[in-house]
């Protein structure tokens, strides 16, 4: 039984060792290359602290370096902990004041962006830790399963980020399961979309580590060019992805599969709601692929459930968020904290296992807040987490996601879903990208949508009259060039409300 993930590394290491892992713009390493080159760092790290399960920052651009220090930080049996190097430096600085990390690791070209904020620890300069040592240090057989690997800092509404800890125990169970569900072998070749600092990219780092793939890190710059992207992923052989769904919705959306069709066999995506209408775009030209939705928050290891697609949907049928994933467990609690077992009746999706995060980084009011008592079990201590997602049972007993608790407004006396006027939105063939966000000062519910087809707001209100009640439909809508989006590629919905 594996205790440590770079257990992962170390046997992939023994069965390939000069086949190419890892490929960037600047770089190509196989499995051995990349793994001399983390004990080299590793070995710095044990020079420099002799503690374990101290979290070390990376402040460097997505590259294989990058993942070579993850590796380094996590052979010294510390937590790596990745830095945006382009985010504004309130926030790094708010992360570091957070976390306080033992050391950071970061490059010539990054040092004095680092050097203007205020931290008091050591700073390794990336290119002096690589060098070659005479002979390697590393501490991560001292630690056990349930140790800390990584720290993933996400948005906090006291506007300081949250270090989600998350164990090796966590990333195993995670891994072995998608390995093994997505039949995943050393013959595919992984296209990488999520940054370092966004938890989806945990799932292409480990698949690539645990079954010898091949992960091409592909540059940012590309995501901005959809048919540059597709060319790219062609010329690359890539056969796998795992990205958020808007990238999917702006490639239908500008039909390049027409042009352009690389090899894919596996399309995975998650982090917001896949709509229906792009989905079945995508099917059309890879009809005998597999087809994957996966759902979950960072504080749960990536994903929790996921949904293989098996059948037809319609445009405005919304997508379901499926089944539990092996060795997680979904419940689904309503207002009372009483377990739903009925279809059609919204409860708030709460999880429990070895999924879960070890907690918020020195943070033990908010974790007590999240991770709480499973209110089901009256005779032992279990936590559970308390996702804040609004889900329930289709007629198959498929979990549908409606929306969060705090996208769910009142609204004319009514309490209503914005993700469900979503859904009606989405199979409305004029629009190709819609968002729904509520001015509360005007109360208004306000339409943000994109199209190059003219389309009027008369017939837009005809057109969902009829499929969701009056008190439910858009009084204020607006047709935007492009909707914004954040670092992981998500709908920037409070950049949005800044337009009301």
């Amino acid at each position: 039984m594996l205790i440590n993930v770079i257990e992962y590394l170390e046997n992939t290491v023994e069965k390939y060792p000069n086949k190419l892992g890892f490929e960037d713009a600047s770089c190509s390493m196989t499995f051995k290359e990349f793994s001399n080159l983390a004990k080299n760092i590793s070995t710095n790290i044990c020079c420099n602290i002799s503690e374990l399960q101290k979290p070390i920052g990376v402040f460097l651009h997505k590259s294989v370096n990058a993942l070579a220090a993850f590796m380094g930080i996590l052979y010294s049996g510390n937590i790596y902990m990745p830095l945006d190097v382009k985010n504004p430096q309130e926030r790094i600085q708010g992360i570091i004041n957070n976390i306080n990390p033992a050391l950071i690791i970061t490059d010539k070209a990054n040092y004095d962006k680092l050097c203007k904020l205020d931290y008091n620890g050591d700073i390794l300069i990336y290119e002096n830790i690589i060098e070659t040592a005479s002979s390697h240090k590393t501490r991560y057989k001292e630690l056990i399963d349930t140790d800390g690997a990584y720290i993933i800092n996400t948005s906090g509404s006291t506007g300081v980020p949250k270090g989600v800890l998350i164990s090796h125990r966590s990333i195993i169970d995670y891994i072995e399961w998608a390995s093994n569900e997505y039949k995943i072998t050393e013959n595919d070749i992984i296209g990488n979309q999520a940054p370092f600092y966004f938890d989806n990219s945990v799932l292409d780092i480990y698949l690539t580590l645990k079954n010898a793939c091949k992960l091409i890190i592909t540059p940012e710059s590309l995501f901005i060019f959809p048919i540059k992207l597709m060319e790219y992923f062609k010329e690359k052989k890539v056969n796998m992805f795992f990205f958020v769904p808007s990238i999917l919705v702006n490639i239908a959306n500008m039909d390049i599969l027409k042009t352009c069709k690389p090899d894919f066999t596996k399309i995975l995506f998650a982090g917001e709601v896949m709509p229906t209408k792009q989905l079945n775009y995508w099917i059309k030209y890879y009809p005998d692929a597999l087809f994957s939705n996966l759902y979950g928050p960072t504080e749960i290891t990536v994903d929790c459930t996921f949904y293989t697609v098996d059948r037809k949907f319609k445009d405005d049928e919304p997508l379901p968020i499926g089944k539990k994933c092996k060795n997680s467990d979904v419940l689904i609690l309503d207002d009372k904290d009483k377990l739903v077992t009925t279809p059609n009746i919204p409860g708030e999706l709460c999880v429990r296992g070895s999924s879960l995060a070890l907690g918020y980084y020195n943070d033990f009011d908010k974790t007590e807040k999240v991770f709480t008592q499973n209110p089901l079990n009256k005779h032992y201590p279990e936590r559970i987490y308390r996702t804040g997602d609004i889900v329930y049972y289709n007629e198959n007993m498929e979990i549908i996601f409606q929306g969060r608790k705090d996208f769910q407004i009142k609204h004319m006396g009514y309490r209503i879903e914005l993700g469900e006027i979503e859904t009606a939105l989405g199979a409305i063939q004029e629009l190709e990208n819609v968002c729904v966000v509520y001015d509360q000062k005007n109360s208004k519910i306000v339409l943000f949508y994109e199209s190059d087809k003219e389309i009027s707001n008369k017939d837009l209100i005809l057109y969902l009259g009829k499929s969701i009640p009056k008190y439910m439909i858009p009084t204020d809508l607006r047709k935007i060039d492009k909707l914004p989006v954040n670092n992981n590629g998500k709908i920037d919905r409070l950049k949005l409300k800044t337009l009301l």
